[in-house]
């Protein structure tokens, strides 16, 4: 496995990755799919704001996973704070990549200075609170019935990890 800086070049492997998400009833909030013109473009942004966003490359050298962060909320008093996504391939889960590719962000975003990093999952969706519980995110709050999608109210849970020093 491997973890590198994402490319205008992954474009595609990651709209692939991102619509099979959004096909997910319960993964992510979204019925947009991106294509590959659409996630070049959120590359280039986050990458330009000096964020980062990075792909995790299986065995055999594909894209099997991305995770990128950008600032939470608008403003200057949030600049340290930044909320991350992490997706990877449905036949890439429960080998470890997940963990690797978050490790790296995280090493990433300690060094550019964030200090909090937000992790915003959906209530339906239990395995994604077990990985970043895992990996030492905490429950700060649920946000009852603030997404919908096939007809059904969502809940919002925000997780948090203190990254940087105080």
């Amino acid at each position: 496995m491997t973890v590198r800086a994402a490319t205008k070049g992954d474009a595609v492997a990651i709209a692939d990755i991102r619509a099979a998400i959004v096909a997910d009833p319960w993964i992510t909030f979204t019925t947009m799919v991106l294509t590959p013109a659409g996630v070049a473009r959120e590359i280039a942004e986050v990458q330009a704001r000096g964020h980062g966003y990075l792909v995790a490359l299986d065995s055999a050298g594909h894209v099997a996973g991305f995770a990128y962060y950008k600032q939470f909320r608008s403003g200057p008093g949030y600049a340290h704070t930044m909320e991350h996504t992490i997706h990877l391939d449905e036949a890439a889960r429960r080998q470890g990549l997940g963990r690797t590719l978050m490790a790296a962000l995280e090493a990433q975003a300690r060094a550019a200075g964030v200090h909090s990093l937000i992790a915003g999952i959906g209530g339906a969706n239990p395995g994604a609170l077990a990985f970043h519980q895992h990996l030492g995110f905490q429950v700060v709050g649920q946000m009852p019935q603030v997404g919908r999608k096939n007809r059904r109210w969502l809940d919002l849970i925000l997780m948090q990890k203190i990254i940087g020093q105080a």
